[in-house]
């Protein structure tokens, strides 16, 4: 497979006889100053609508999010109301000078069943909240007079099998485009050959003629290298017929390419400009990777002709505490935590992504799976997909290809996920058509799809019909399958799904889903779903499948809704999960849904980084077990751990060589005890003091860890991931708020309420601590800590000037930090 790139192209055209006066088309930011109202409101269509009263606001905007937790609601949807109507209203004028260009209203997403009126006409309507689209707004616009662009979603109960958020939640964009101009997600490029020395380059590019005259454009696209120096340019004389869409190649070298790679994500930049007699009338740049993809079906996946294991992660869009509603540097810090992880991969689950999250794949080093639906004509939920596909399946496939098509990340199009039709004879069909419509679209990146009802996708051919076949929770049938078809390529789509919540340990570790705290144990035996299995099973299972390509997790990060075990029954319930109140977030992740590591952060990070590392559970607070013997594991990527336990030695144990059993149950493994070499384990009475971890490689010292009894909560501690934040009014600051002792140990069963206040040039815009149960508001001033830790989220506004934090809790020592907004 050949690379794809990341292009957003600027072009260059000269057009001759159109009377056009030259000006750069520009795309504008079009989130502020909306006016929002939650209900049905009759008659908001029309330009002339009194909505005065209406609530201020700047988007992206998750209504739903700002809701209160209520067992009325569906827990599998978070217990949150992301479902009724809700209307947005924003007036605007367009400068008289703009007269002449193409007006167009671009929406990265809207949840859902958006349509959209400008000056009380109708313009279009999109139904999958998870797609963008573009409408033409200037039949409808008036230049140099106030316009009103009203819309309204209605996102349906029983829609999703998660939490979605509601309203519009991703950026809205209004462009001024030339009369020739580059129309939207118009360019593709490829590189035919890549090597040490050069690397050809293809970028096909579409001009769009709006006017009334045929022209001969030139279309002018510039190369820089990633240090910004021009390293090429094509320049290509275009005719275009009036009314039409022409596309043009062109082709250029680049010599010694510096390659696109995960630990090297390296972005090349495509300029293009349209030019009228010598004057540059649009313009439009974008980043782009040079790297090369192959897949094989015996020696797993090939980034630049090197073999590169897919150490990935399932993640869901919503951003926990902040919801659904888009932010650069929220999903900046998410992706970070998964790169310190070890994670190199992330499958799109279950439907495509927003820009930003795929601009920072790219700049960050991730390679893509981008996922389409998680229904097709069958539905798992009442008024899912399944409503919509016939209408629209096709569009919303080839504009999601479309919109991500030249991100040097994205590696693989998934037509579905666990969909119905595997254990229909004729689903070979609908899996034919939707590969069909990608490959018409990409000849460069296979197809896949994850299926989870083995082995009907083999029986009934949908395994034939996709290029690349990924497996949800099979791991002990991956030999099996690889046996009966050598030619696929095959890997774990979504792998283990096992549960917990950070700092809860229960004793004894048992094979029991349920608990009475609606919490599940983090000694990670404890699975919950039918379906699911320990880590281990599938770092054991790629292991012995050599060709597999690898897995992806279920999940990275702890997101909104699917409370699994509690609340619900099965991936496929048409119905709503009302069991188990409070639960009302997934415990499935190694990262709680405030951001902060579970012990199994670090069970991955012990087989997918190679830093020397070792980490030891559990806390070291069991007052009233003293004399009780407790579970003590250690996950390291070194050869050896040995354990002190108040300062004298339990011995070593040798990674690989002692296994530890846990309980466990999964498909073709009947209950019982897996004992797996991934990890280490003593069992030690407890006395109050410490436990410390010594990991060694090659008989030297190259880790440690280390835990104490804490005394009594006496003080806060603020750790602010950035004190530096700037000023476009949407950057963060993500604040940890740790309940120390006096002595400065974090208190593992801390369980104060924090209160918090902002001074200064921000504000609180959101509260999380990680427990699956909470049900305070998000938007609260303050919040218990979960086992000795909470998260504040402060935002900066768009003034300079200094942020000033506060913590305080009843009979503790407070604490402040001083944040800086700056341009």
């Amino acid at each position: 497979m050949n690379l794809k790139k990341s292009l957003q192209i600027a072009v260059a055209m000269a057009l001759a006889g159109t009377g056009f006066t030259p000006v750069i088309a520009q795309d504008y930011n079009f989130n502020d100053a909306w006016l929002f109202h939650l209900g049905e409101a009759k008659g908001a269509d029309a330009a002339t609508y009194n909505d005065a009263t209406w609530r201020k606001l700047s988007l992206p905007h998750d209504w739903a999010i700002e809701g209160k937790f209520s067992k009325e609601n569906d827990l599998r949807t978070g217990g949150l109301p992301v479902h009724g109507t809700g209307w947005y209203r924003k007036h605007f004028v367009v400068n008289p000078d703009m007269k002449g260009k193409q007006v167009a209203m671009a929406f990265d997403g809207a949840m859902n069943n958006a349509h959209v009126w400008v000056n009380g006409q109708f313009v279009g309507n999109r139904p999958y909240g998870y797609i963008g689209f573009e409408f033409d707004i200037t039949p409808f616009v008036k230049f140099g007079e106030e316009n009103t662009i009203a819309v309204r979603l209605n996102p349906e109960e029983l829609s999703a099998r998660w939490y979605p958020g509601a309203g519009i939640y991703r950026n809205v964009f209004i462009k001024y485009n030339a009369p020739v101009h580059i129309p939207q997600w118009g360019t593709k490029i490829t590189t035919p050959s890549v090597s040490d020395y050069e690397a050809t380059i293809t970028i096909q590019t579409k001009i769009t003629n709006a006017t009334n005259a045929n022209g001969v454009v030139q279309l002018k696209t510039t190369i820089k290298n990633p240090q910004g120096k021009t390293v090429n340019v094509a320049v290509t004389d275009v005719n275009v017929a009036n009314g039409s869409t022409e596309t043009t190649a062109q082709t250029v070298k680049v010599t010694t390419p510096q390659r696109w790679d995960v630990s090297a994500p390296r972005l090349y930049t495509a300029l293009s400009q349209v030019i009228q007699n010598g004057k540059v009338i649009d313009e439009y740049t974008t980043d782009f990777g040079i790297r090369t993809i192959e897949f094989t079906p015996n020696n797993g996946f090939l980034l630049n002709g090197k073999r590169l294991q897919l150490n990935g992660v399932c993640m869901h869009h919503d951003l926990g505490p902040l919801g659904s509603a888009v932010n650069y540097r929220a999903r900046e810090r998410q992706m970070q935590i998964m790169k310190s992880m070890g994670v190199n991969a992330l499958r799109t689950s279950h439907n495509p992504p927003d820009p930003d999250w795929m601009n920072i794949c790219d700049r960050l080093g991730f390679v893509v799976l981008v996922e389409a639906f998680d229904e097709w004509k069958m539905g798992k939920v009442k008024n899912g997909y399944n409503k919509y596909f016939d209408e629209w399946h096709e569009k919303d496939l080839r504009d999601m290809i479309r919109c991500n098509y030249n991100h040097p990340s994205v590696i693989m199009w998934s037509i579905g996920n666990e969909i119905l039709e595997q254990s229909k004879s004729d689903g070979w069909e609908i899996t034919k058509e939707l590969t069909a419509i990608c490959h018409s679209e990409d000849a460069t990146r296979p197809t896949t799809a994850g299926f989870n009802y083995y082995p009907a996708p083999f029986k009934n051919k949908l395994a034939n019909e996709i290029d690349v076949v990924g497996m949800n929770y099979w791991p002990l049938n991956y030999g099996e399958i690889k046996t009966a078809n050598p030619n696929m390529v095959i890997y774990g789509s979504e792998t283990s799904s096992q549960t917990s919540s950070r700092g809860v340990y229960h004793l004894p570790i048992e094979s029991n889903e349920r608990h009475e705290t609606n919490q599940v144990s983090s000694y990670d035996a404890i699975v919950g779903p039918p379906w699911a299995y320990p880590p281990d099973v599938e770092f054991e299972a790629q292991t012995n499948n050599p060709a597999s390509l690898g897995e992806f997790i279920w999940t990275g990060f702890d997101y909104l809704g699917e409370p699994t075990p509690y609340a619900g029954r099965d991936n496929s319930t048409n119905g709503a999960w009302n069991q188990d109140w409070p639960s009302r977030s997934s415990y499935f992740a190694p990262v709680d849904l405030a951001g902060f590591p579970k012990d199994r952060y670090f069970l991955y990070q012990s087989q997918w980084t190679t830093k020397p590392m070792v980490h030891v559970l559990p806390h070291w607070n069991w007052q009233g077990k003293e004399g009780d013997t407790i579970p003590v594991f250690a996950y390291t990527n070194c050869d050896s751990v040995e354990l002190f336990v108040n300062g004298v030695s339990k011995g070593f144990k040798v990674k690989g060589r002692d296994l530890t059993g846990i309980p466990a149950e999964f498909h073709f493994f009947d209950f019982g005890t897996y004992k797996t070499k991934y990890r280490l384990s003593w069992y030690v009475t407890y006395a109050a003091g410490s436990l410390k971890t010594v990991a060694y490689k090659n008989g030297k010292i190259a880790a440690t860890d280390m835990v104490k009894t804490a005394g009594e909560p006496a003080q806060i501690r603020l750790i602010a991931d950035r004190t530096k934040l700037n000023t476009s009014g949407n950057d963060l600051s993500f604040i940890r708020v740790q309940i120390e002792d006096k002595e400065g140990n974090i208190c593992p069963l801390a369980n104060n309420l924090v209160q918090f206040s902002v001074e200064g040039a921000g504000v609180l815009t959101a509260v999380e601590n990680g427990d699956a149960t909470a049900i305070t508001s998000y938007q609260a001033k303050e919040r218990v800590a979960f086992n000795g830790l909470c998260l504040a989220v402060v935002k900066a506004g768009t003034s300079k000037g200094s942020i000033k934090f506060t913590a305080t809790a009843a009979g503790l020592k407070s604490a402040s930090l001083k944040l800086n907004a700056k341009n």
